[in-house]
């Protein structure tokens, strides 16, 4: 399935795969330290940057193996995001999302949109029945996400991540396909 990913779409947006025209867009929220900061990555000091996590997702496209859209603004036709399937586990059915987005949209349900159809698409069309995502403890923004779309916290995994040179606990929240009503 991951070789022919679809195209998902919502009230609001496109969920498509990225593609190099989209560098620039993802370079202007990547490179923002408010945006960067609970997540496991840098912020992108460069174009440079932005391209080379750009190629990886496009290598990913390449062999099979990304489960990877980028969240396109239908009234503006802008990249302002992206959100993917960071585990995907066919032998268990079991799968992880994870996601961004540029702060200019934050609170606007955007991502609760995205992550909701992503949710959709894990168990009607992926097989899977538990689908799970992780934040900082901090990051109460991914987690109102989190709950909109109907997971429930599961606990606080402490110690799971180092990024950004310290350890991080990271709260985990999940929903299995009997929990989905949508």
């Amino acid at each position: 399935m991951r070789n022919s990913l679809p195209e998902l779409e919502t009230e609001r947006l496109i969920l498509r795969r990225i593609t190099e025209n989209d560098l620039h867009d993802m370079n202007e929220y990547g490179g923002c330290k408010e945006v960067s900061q609970f997540v496991s990555w840098e912020t992108h000091q460069s174009l440079e940057d932005t391209k080379t996590f750009l190629d990886l997702v496009l290598q990913g496209y390449a062999q099979g193996e990304s489960y990877f859209w980028g969240l396109i603004l239908k009234e503006n036709n802008k990249l302002i995001g992206t959100i993917n399937y960071v585990t995907w586990n066919q032998k268990h059915r079991v799968g992880e999302i994870g996601y961004v987005l540029s702060n200019t949209y934050w609170r606007r349900g955007l991502m609760t949109e995205a992550a909701t159809e992503v949710i959709r698409f894990g168990f009607r069309e992926g097989g899977l029945v538990r689908i799970q995502a992780k934040c900082f403890l901090e990051n109460t923004g991914s987690e109102g996400v989190m709950k909109k779309c109907g997971m429930t916290y599961e606990g606080t995994l402490r110690q799971a991540m180092y990024a950004k040179g310290k350890q991080h606990d990271l709260k985990l929240y999940a929903i299995i396909k009997n929990d989905n009503c949508k």
